[in-house]
């Protein structure tokens, strides 16, 4: 068997330390015996909808982490992170399910079995999820198809995109001063009907999150000005939050699309639209941030 290099080690090794160190007290001013309360192990026969976070391994809730550890099968999605898949015990089963924009790589439907012929095997199941499952995640099929099987299920909540996006980027997604109200978005604008209500979501007293949304950004800027936002209304574009490739672009309504064009992200990417957004260029928490992920590349 070939050695592993010391960049592979510490690929294996890094988040697993910076795991394990968050499951037990600080040590100082402490009992040293005391650790953390942790749940009850996987059960044999149920399913876990876990949602993994943006990708950063350390977002990950403890319980997801133990879940991780502890199941027999593990069924996951293209926008789970390297450094979460490097916290799945090796030699665990796992299976691949991830689904790209245009190509689909397992239907829907086929996850869905796939799941309830696991737990069928008396293995305790972990489906894996980008962001959180219940946001945008598809969550309500899958729970549909557990149910019809009579399958167990336990949702396990993640930090979804818009959450992380926000905090990496040093801003609140609400603020007195700007926003109060929060809207999450599809922007998958191909369907049946149609377009978005502009006009409902052209407020200035509230912030927008567009999921989804890279290939839509001209239309969700034409038609958020036309439905009465001015051209200078702050825009925001966060791709790949808290990851160590954490990209952003900061402009107006009536600028972003040229921006974009000029500077193309990848996705997965989170559109935030709002006077928040004015605050990015103000917050310390923002040049900390963006710096501390800068450093991870």
């Amino acid at each position: 068997m070939r050695a592993l290099s010391k960049s592979q080690l510490l690929k294996w090794c890094n988040p697993l330390a910076r795991l394990a160190s968050r499951f037990e007290l600080p040590r100082s001013g402490r009992d040293a015996s005391r650790s953390l309360p942790l749940g009850d192990d996987c059960r044999p026969g149920h399913v876990y909808l876990v949602g993994a976070g943006s990708g950063d391994a350390e977002l990950l809730t403890l319980k997801a982490a133990r879940l991780l550890q502890q199941a027999d099968a593990v069924v996951y999605d293209r926008l789970v992170g390297d450094d979460v898949l490097a916290l799945l015990p090796v030699g665990g089963e796992r299976h691949y399910v991830g689904k790209a924009k245009g190509h689909h790589s397992v239907p829907q439907a086929e996850i869905g079995a796939l799941m309830v012929r696991l737990a069928r095997q008396g293995k305790s199941v972990v489906r894996l999820k980008g962001g959180d499952p219940a946001v945008f995640g598809r969550m309500g099929e899958e729970l549909d198809a557990l149910a019809i099987a009579q399958m167990p299920a336990t949702i396990v909540p993640g930090i979804t995109a818009a959450s992380s996006a926000a905090a990496c980027m040093g801003i609140p997604l609400t603020d007195r001063g700007h926003a109060q109200q929060l809207r999450f978005v599809t922007a998958q604008l191909c369907r049946e009907d149609g377009t978005p209500d502009w006009a409902a979501l052209a407020r200035r007293d509230e912030t927008l999150v567009f999921y989804m949304g890279l290939s839509k950004v001209d239309a969700i800027c034409a038609g958020l000005r036309e439905a009465g936002l001015p051209d200078d209304w702050p825009i925001m574009l966060v791709a790949n939050a808290s990851q160590p490739d954490q990209r952003s672009l900061v402009g107006s309504l009536a600028d972003m699309p040229g921006r974009l064009a000029a500077e193309p992200l990848p996705s997965p990417c989170v559109i935030v639209v709002g006077s928040v957004v004015k605050r990015v260029e103000a917050s310390p928490a923002s040049v900390a941030n963006q710096a501390r992920y800068a450093c991870q590349r």
